[in-house]
């Protein structure tokens, strides 16, 4: 991921209390400290709102959240959503109210997507109130933690 020295963020979405969905937000945790100083890292409920003033002004941005498309659990998958929409019709990529593709597209409909936005999307299945991610899952936190860090080594 390049960027021209301008900001750039890394939000983790989901609820932390809700199994497989607190992936997003382990994943930001874990990259705390590991990326550059001059990355934002973040965690976000997924409230679409809220989620499109943490990318505003934003150059690039790396969004990390569950998904549910019927996949193996803990498959994770990049999107680069700089010109197209995250494949919705494939891809129920959020367990939250408004799903990430929907503000994703709300952003890009404002005029507020940053110019170059990179979803990992991890494949989840139990969301069961106050449980710990699945195994399967809690691998895919690790190894998408070293793919996001993989995206800033050569900057």
């Amino acid at each position: 991921m390049k960027s021209a020295g301008g900001r750039i963020v890394v939000i983790g979405v989901g609820n932390p209390d809700r199994g497989d969905d607190a992936a997003g937000r382990l994943v930001a945790r874990q990259l705390r400290g590991m990326l550059p100083a001059k990355i934002e890292v973040a965690e976000h409920d997924g409230e679409a709102t809220a989620l499109l003033a943490l990318l505003d002004g934003a150059d690039c941005a790396i969004l990390i959240d569950a998904c549910m498309s019927g996949g193996e659990p803990g498959a994770v998958r990049r999107f680069n959503v700089s010109a197209k929409p995250l494949p919705e019709a494939r891809f129920n990529l959020s367990t939250h109210g408004v799903g990430l593709g929907e503000a994703v597209e709300l952003a890009r409909a404002l005029g507020q997507l940053p110019p170059c936005v990179i979803v990992y999307a991890i494949e989840a299945r139990a969301f069961n109130l106050g449980a710990p991610p699945s195994p399967a899952v809690a691998d895919a936190i690790d190894e998408t933690s070293r793919l996001v860090e993989g995206e800033f080594r050569s900057q």
